[in-house]
């Protein structure tokens, strides 16, 4: 958090690309930036960070868009350039505390995982049941990084030919019984949750799409900043940085969080800051 103040401060209009539940923005606007435009795909997140926000005024605006679509929504607020844009990507708390979402391995929740609730793209349950297991075994493996994707896969096409999977409690119990089990360490169907959401929500897709666009809305000594959580978002971003000309590159290597901010949010404890500024002088 304060390394995102610390790179935007002094900024006039910021674009809070993943605005969740409005933390970031908060945090600028409390530092003095002139005004923020938060986009997000989620409605609760949209309402929530609203609400948050409201004592600002007209400096914080919400609007509904997908930020691979991040040029026209920000243009439909009759902005031309900013200042900086703030990707905080991966799922957001208000997305994994309601189970009705289904995000979570460890509640009950339907299999849905929309980040966009009423979204017209396939939800997890459609993943899971629908898909040839060789898709599955490589979704799980290449956006879950998980070593025993075919194992997983081969275990959840058993199970659905007995009864579709249903629930997030269904899925994790098949896939924890998948694979070694473990003592210590991360739920063992964490990576495989991963990769579902990300299939479901075209996360890479949108990831790639949006940061070209992000540069185009800079104006002369603007920046992009980017909050990754696991490794394929952050080398996408990485490689964006390093082969945009317009660029200079800020963070030569990721700025990870201070043990004072994962001791206060353990979810931080994968994330890597990533930073680049637009060539040529501010106006």
């Amino acid at each position: 958090m304060a390394e995102v103040v610390e790179l935007l401060s002094g900024k006039a209009v910021v674009v809070d690309a993943t605005v969740g539940a409005g933390g970031h923005s908060e945090a600028l606007l409390e530092a003095g930036i002139d005004s923020v435009v938060g986009i997000d795909r989620d409605g609760d997140a949209l309402r929530e960070a609203a609400s948050r926000l409201e004592r600002f005024g007209s400096r914080f605006r919400a609007v509904r868009s997908t930020f691979a679509r991040l040029a026209e929504a920000v243009r439909g607020q009759g902005l031309e350039a900013v200042a900086g844009v703030l990707y905080d990507l991966g799922v957001s708390s208000i997305q994994l505390e309601r189970t009705e979402r289904g995000f979570s391995y460890r509640s009950p929740g339907p299999l849905d995982m929309r980040m966009g609730e009423s979204e017209d793209r396939p939800t997890a349950a459609d993943v899971v049941n629908s898909y040839p297991e060789e898709k599955l075994a490589q979704i799980i493996f290449e956006y879950g990084e998980e070593r025993f994707s075919r194992r997983i896969a081969a275990a959840i096409v058993r199970a659905r030919s007995r009864a579709p999977l249903s629930n997030t409690a269904e899925l994790a119990a098949v896939v924890a019984a998948a694979v070694p089990r473990r003592r210590t360490g991360p739920h063992p169907a964490r990576r495989t949750f991963q990769a579902i959401r990300i299939e479901v929500n075209g996360e890479l897709e949108e990831l790639t799409a949006s940061l070209p666009q992000a540069v185009a809305l800079l104006e002369p000594g603007g920046r992009l900043v980017a909050i990754s959580y696991h490794s394929l978002e952050d080398r996408i971003v990485k490689r964006f940085l390093a082969g945009e000309a317009r660029l200079t590159v800020l963070t030569k290597k990721p700025i990870r969080p201070s043990n004072a901010e994962t001791s206060r949010n353990p979810r931080a404890r994968s994330a890597r800051l990533r930073a680049g500024e637009l060539v040529g002088q501010a106006s």
